[in-house]
């Protein structure tokens, strides 16, 4: 599975890079706050909203440490979507939250 650092995600957004970011925490996870533009789409609901979602684009996940991010990946894979695993989560981000 493809996967990418927090700052290297970061370093993206910097550049101007249009990324699909997908928060697969809880929303009362959510409150910590959440990278800029990112949506999100709880782990235990995310299999009911694939429809929302266009296999044209590729998907970068995150949660809290890279863990559930990691199991929305393989999921999201499964059915044929382009994925990248945030690796170490919101824990390792240092950039701007929103």
């Amino acid at each position: 599975m493809k996967e990418l650092t927090a700052k290297e995600v970061e370093r993206l957004l910097q550049e101007g890079k249009k990324l699909n970011i997908i928060d697969v925490r809880e929303t009362e996870e959510m409150a910590e706050g959440k990278i800029p533009g990112a949506v999100n789409i709880p782990l235990s609901i995310l299999e009911f909203r694939l429809h929302e979602l266009d296999q044209t684009k590729e998907y970068i996940l995150v949660c809290r440490s890279g863990g559930r991010s990691g199991l929305a990946a393989e999921l999201l894979a499964s059915r044929g979507f382009r994925v990248i695993n945030m690796r170490g989560g919101m824990q390792a981000w240092e950039g701007e939250v929103e």
